[in-house]
């Protein structure tokens, strides 16, 4: 059965795509815990992080890396947080989370944000690669 991921790399669910390329795309959550927090996935529809090749893996997170200075001068923060936890979503992510503390890094708190705002950050983060 197809991840909701996959779904969205097929066009069939919207996204606010940030960055993509053959291999990755990178869009924003749809409930973000925090302004910019964006989500970094494989297209290739693999459940666990750690069942990728190493080469997947490590592609992954140099496209994850190569958005980061975009993120930051959309999003102003501290710092971007990098989080792992792959429970939600049977398809590998990593989240990339704007932060001034830690408390911006707590999965239980969603921030409410409209489709309007996700549109104007995505943008403002591609306008800035």
């Amino acid at each position: 059965m197809a991840s909701i991921f996959s779904k969205i790399v097929k066009g069939e669910i919207p996204c606010h795509k940030v960055a993509e390329n053959d291999d990755f795309l990178a869009f924003l959550d749809a409930f973000p815990i925090a302004n910019g927090h964006t989500l970094v996935i494989p297209k290739k529809e693999i459940d666990y992080l750690f069942d990728l090749d190493e080469e997947l893996y490590s592609k992954l997170f140099l496209f994850a890396k190569s958005i980061v200075p975009a993120l930051e001068k959309a999003v102003p923060c501290l710092r971007i947080g990098v989080s792992v936890i792959g429970l939600e979503v049977p398809h590998a992510h990593i989240h990339l989370l704007p932060l001034n503390s830690m408390a911006d890094a707590d999965f239980g708190k969603k921030i409410k944000v409209s489709q309007e705002e996700l549109a104007a950050t995505a943008e403002k983060i591609r306008n800035n690669f």
